[in-house]
């Protein structure tokens, strides 16, 4: 998949504007909500309706509120940033929004790793609450959300492989820090992409039959 970066950062109105109607790493697990026995779920059904919004008016929905949790692991992030450098001894580049060039969808990453113009290895930290980061140190694996969100961002980005870290600076050395390598594995994105077009065609055939009332 080709893609562009929108060079905007993260949070930023530009970078608002360039997410508004395409489908996005942070609701990859919202896509793929399986449906209940009342028929689909909730989340699948208003991300649906959410994007086809943002499509028709050509404006990004409000951001949503903001907790203490929240906006700590955003302050976090540029520690975790530099605490992965230091471990894995790579160097991280901000990348903005990358927008498919062929699909409605995109991915904005905590950081990435480019050679020779292309992307090969992308990052995502979290800066949890204690508890869910003491899940990850004990478990050594991804929920199925940031599973959900690593797999769209290989999709997107066509990169080799995911480093995934959980970073919290108030737990002893030793332990402040969980680092997992995701591996690009080429069936599970391939399932993961037909998931996401059929939404995407979703997504366009309702826009579709709502300008179709256009007098």
């Amino acid at each position: 998949m080709s893609y562009t970066i929108i060079d905007a950062p993260q949070r930023s109105d530009a970078w608002f504007s360039a997410r508004a109607g395409r489908l996005t790493g942070s609701v990859a697990g919202d896509m793929l909500a399986a449906n209940t026995g009342k028929g689909e779920a909730a989340a699948r059904r208003n991300l649906r309706l959410k994007l086809v919004l943002e499509r028709l008016t050509g404006k990004p929905e409000a951001p949503g509120f903001v907790s203490a949790a929240m906006q700590q692991g955003i302050d976090r992030e540029a520690d975790a940033r530099g605490r992965y450098e230091a471990i894995a001894g790579e160097l991280v580049t901000e990348t903005g929004f990358i927008q498919s060039v062929e699909h409605m969808a995109g991915t904005s990453l905590d950081g990435a790793v480019i050679r020779d113009g292309r992307i090969v290895l992308i990052q995502e930290f979290k800066c949890p609450e204690p508890s869910a980061h003491l899940e990850v140190i004990r478990t050594g694996k991804l929920s199925a959300k940031y599973a959900a969100q690593v797999t769209h961002a290989l999709w997107v980005t066509g990169a080799d492989a995911a480093d995934w870290m959980s970073y919290n600076p108030d737990f002893p050395d030793g332990l402040q820090e969980k680092l997992i390598r995701i591996e690009r594995d080429e069936a599970v994105i391939s399932d993961y992409a037909a998931k996401a077009l059929a939404f995407l065609a979703e997504v366009d055939a309702e826009c579709a039959s709502v300008q179709g009332l256009i007098p």
